[in-house]
C-alpha cells in the first residue's frame, strides 16, 4: 500500500510528482501529500481524500524546483487526517520523510524521543522515523569527513523493525535525496539529467523505462548528477539496470470510463500475450523459459503447494483442480498470511507456488522466505519483472498480462489461471498425459482469446441483467467442481466494487447452513457448467427457485435449462474444461462492473482498499 514518488534533477519535480501520484493512486487515496526544496527552502503542501485534491490545491501555488518527494496514502496508523498525511516532517524542521509499510516498534521509539524533547503532530509510526533520523542528524558533527544527512538514516534504520520503503530530504542538504528499503518496494528511475524514487514502476514509466530494483536493506543516495546504493551497514551495491517493457500507453484509459472496464475488455491481447511462445513446436505441450528447475526436479515433485492472498488465493484453487485433472499431482492451496506462521509438514519433493499480480505481497513474500529457510524449491507467477517474489524464487512464469492499474483484479486473475493451465499441461505430459489430449489442450487454449471475445460480446445483454440486480444488498455464488473458485471470485469482485455482501460456496454446501439465506431479496448466481456434474447443479438451482430466490444461470452453449427455473441466463462458448474457468470468469467480472456502477460506486477506486498489499 501507499504510493511514494520521490524526484531529483531537472526544474520540474512538482510536475513530475503529481502525474507518479496519479499513476499509483491504486495504492491507497486517503490522503497525498509532496515537499519541495525550493530556493526559499522547502515548501511543504498536503491534502485529505483523493490526488485531485492536492492537485488542486497546487493550482493555486507556482512551486518550481529541482528535488521533492511526494506520497500518496492508504492508512495504517492514524485516522484520514491532514495531520497524518505525508510527508512527515521533524519537528526542528531538518528531516522530510514520505513512508510505506508499518514500523513495529514505533511506540518505543517515539517514547525515546518525548523524553529527548521531540514533539509530535500526528499519530502515525512515520513521524517516529522522521524525528528518529533528525535526533542522530543533530547528534552527527558538522566537522565529520562523512555525510551527516547520510550517516544519520543509516543509523536510524539499523533500529527499525518493521517493514519500510521511504524517501528523505533534508533543507541543509538542497541537492541530496536518500531512499531505503525493507519489505516494501522501491525502485529507482534512470532518466536523462534526472532520476526518480517510485514504489510502483507504473509511476515512472512515463519518463523513463531504465530501472534499478533496489533489495531488502539497501539504500540508494542521490546526488544532483550521481548516485550510490548500498547496504543499510554501509557495503557497496553494483547498480543493475532492468529495461521495463511495458508500452507506457498500456497504463492509459484511452477510450474507456474506466480502468476496470478497460482490462476486462483487454483479456483477449493479455490471454493471447501470456501464451505467445509457450507452446511447443509438435503442439502437444506447453514450454517455459525460466522455471530454473530440472525435468527431474519437477517429475520427483510429489506436492505442490500454492501460496497467495486475495484474488491470486481463488487463482491457486482453480490452479488445485487442473493439476490434480491433468498431471495427477496431489495439490494444496494455502493462505500466504497462514502458511508462513505454520509449521506445516512438508517433504522434501515438495515444490512451492507463489502467485502474486504485483510480486510484493508482503504475506506472500514472507511465506516465500519461510519456505526457502526450510530447504523447498520454490517458483512464483507474477506479473512484474523484477519484482520481490520473483527474484527470491528459484525460478517464476511472467504473465505479460500488461499493466492492471484497476484495484479490482481482473485481466491479471484470468491471466494466471491460463498459466496454471498451461502449467498443468507441462507437468502432465512430464508424467502421464498422451500426446493425443495434449494435442486437443493446446488446440483449446488457442482458441481462449477469440471465445473470450464471444463472451465480451455479451455485455451489453449483461449491463441489462446487472440493472435488475442492483437493488439487492445480498447475494449467494454458486458452483461444482472447478467452477467453485471461480464463485469465490465472482463473490469477492462483487462485494469490493459495489459493497453487496456475497459469498461464493460449493453449490451442493448450499444446503448445509447459506440456504437459510434464499428469499425473494436474496438472488443466488450458478456457475452450472456442461458435463458429468451438470445435473446436480440444475437440481441446486431449483432448490433455491423453490424459496423464491432470484436465478442468473451462467452456463455453457449446450446447457440445458428449463425456461421457468431462471429469472436471467448468460451463455458461454461451449469449450474444453480446462479453459472453462477463465471463460466463466468474464461474465461475472462484467455483472459485478455494471451492479457497482448502477450503485454509483467508483469502481477503480474501492473504499478502504489498495490494489497492491505491502503491509502486513
Amino acid at each position: 500500500m501507499c504510493g511514494i514518488v520521490g524526484y531529483i534533477g531537472r526544474d520540474r519535480a512538482v510536475d513530475l510528482m503529481l502525474d507518479g501520484l496519479k499513476r499509483l493512486e491504486y495504492r491507497g487515496y486517503d490522503s497525498s501529500g509532496m515537499v519541495v526544496s525550493t530556493e526559499n527552502g522547502f515548501e511543504q503542501i498536503k491534502r485529505v481524500g483523493r490526488v485531485a485534491n492536492l492537485e488542486e490545491a497546487l493550482s493555486n501555488k507556482k512551486i518550481s524546483g529541482k528535488l521533492g518527494i511526494s506520497h500518496t496514502r492508504w492508512a495504517t496508523h492514524g485516522d484520514v487526517t491532514e495531520a497524518n498525511a505525508h510527508p512527515h516532517t521533524s519537528c526542528d524542521g531538518k528531516i522530510s520523510l514520505v513512508h510505506n509499510g508499518v514500523i513495529e516498534n514505533y511506540t518505543s521509539m517515539k517514547n525515546f524521543l518525548l523524553e529527548k524533547g521531540y514533539n509530535f503532530e500526528s499519530e502515525t509510526d512515520t513521524e517516529a522515523l522522521s524525528n528518529l533520523i533528525a535526533y542522530h542528524y543533530a547528534k552527527e558533527p558538522g566537522y565529520s569527513s562523512k555525510n551527516p544527512f547520510l550517516e544519520a538514516v543509516r543509523k536510524s534504520l539499523l533500529h527499525v523493525e518493521g517493514t519500510y520503503g521511504i524517501a528523505v530530504i533534508c533543507p541543509d542538504f538542497p541537492n541530496e535525496l536518500i531512499g531505503a528499503r525493507s519489505g516494501s518496494p522501491l525502485i529507482i528511475g534512470i532518466g536523462k539529467e534526472e532520476n526518480l524514487l517510485a514504489s510502483d514502476v507504473n509511476a515512472i514509466t512515463h519518463c523513463t523505462q531504465n530501472v534499478i530494483y533496489l533489495n531488502d536493506k539497501e539504500l540508494v543516495h542521490f546526488k544532483e548528477d550521481d548516485f550510490t546504493i548500498s547496504t543499510i551497514s554501509n557495503k557497496s551495491v553494483e547498480a543493475i539496470i532492468h529495461k521495463v517493457d511495458w508500452d507506457t500507453s498500456e497504463a492509459e484509459l484511452g477510450s474507456y470510463t474506466h480502468f476496470m472496464e478497460k482490462e476486462i475488455f483487454e483479456q483477449p491481447e493479455s490471454l493471447k500475450d501470456g501464451m505467445r511462445g509457450r507452446f511447443s513446436d509438435d503442439g502437444s505441450t506447453a514450454v517455459f523459459g525460466g522455471l530454473n528447475l530440472s525435468l527431474n526436479d519437477l517429475r520427483d515433485a510429489d506436492r505442490i503447494v500454492f501460496i497467495a492472498c486475495g484474488t491470486a488465493w481463488h487463482a491457486c484453487l482453480t490452479a488445485e483442480y487442473l493439476i490434480e485433472r491433468f498431471a495427477r499431482i496431489p495439490v494444496e492451496v494455502e493462505y500466504a498470511s497462514e502458511f508462513r506462521y505454520r509449521d506445516a509438514p512438508l517433504d522434501k519433493n515438495t515444490l512451492i507456488v507463489a502467485i502474486s499480480q504485483s510480486g510484493e505481497t508482503i504475506d506472500t513474500l514472507a511465506a516465500i522466505r519461510e519456505a526457502k529457510r526450510k530447504g523447498y524449491r520454490t517458483l512464483s507467477i507474477n506479473n512484474s519483472v523484477g519484482s520481490s517474489i520473483a527474484r527470491e524464487c528459484e525460478g517464476g512464469i511472467y504473465q505479460h498480462a500488461g499493466p492492471e492499474i484497476g484495484v479490482a483484479s481482473t485481466k491479471a486473475f484470468t491471466s494466471q489461471v491460463m498459466i496454471c493451465a498451461l502449467l498443468a499441461l507441462y507437468l502432465g505430459r512430464l508424467r502421464a498425459l498422451s500426446y493425443g489430449d495434449g494435442i486437443e489442450i493446446v488446440k483449446a487454449l488457442k482458441s481462449l482469446p477469440d471465445l473470450a471475445n464471444e463472451v465480451l460480446g455479451q455485455s451489453d445483454a449483461i449491463s441489462k441483467i446487472a440493472k435488475k440486480y442492483a437493488k439487492y444488498e445480498n447475494c449467494l455464488f454458486l458452483g461444482r467442481q472447478m467452477m467453485f473458485p471461480i464463485a469465490l471470485e465472482g463473490a469477492l469482485k462483487l462485494k469490493e466494487i459495489s459493497y453487496m455482501h456475497a459469498e461464493g460456496y460449493p453449490a451442493a454446501e448450499m444446503k448445509h447452513g447459506p440456504i437459510a439465506l434464499i428469499s425473494e431479496n436474496c438472488p443466488s448466481v450458478f456457475l452450472a457448467t456442461s458435463g458429468e456434474i451438470f445435473q446436480k447443479s440444475l437440481a441446486n438451482i431449483q432448490e433455491v427457485k423453490a424459496r423464491k430466490g432470484p436465478v442468473i444461470c451462467v452456463v455453457c452453449e449446450d446447457g440445458e435449462l428449463p425456461e421457468a427455473e431462471n429469472d436471467d441466463v448468460i451463455r458461454v462458448p461451449e469449450c474444453h474444461e480446462i479453459i472453462k474457468p477463465i471463460l466463466m470468469t468474464i461474465p461475472i467480472q462484467l455483472l459485478s462492473y455494471y451492479i457497482a456502477l448502477e450503485r454509483g460506486c467508483d469502481v477503480d477506486k474501492p473504499r478502504n482498499l489498495a490494489k497492491s498489499v505491502t503491509v502486513e
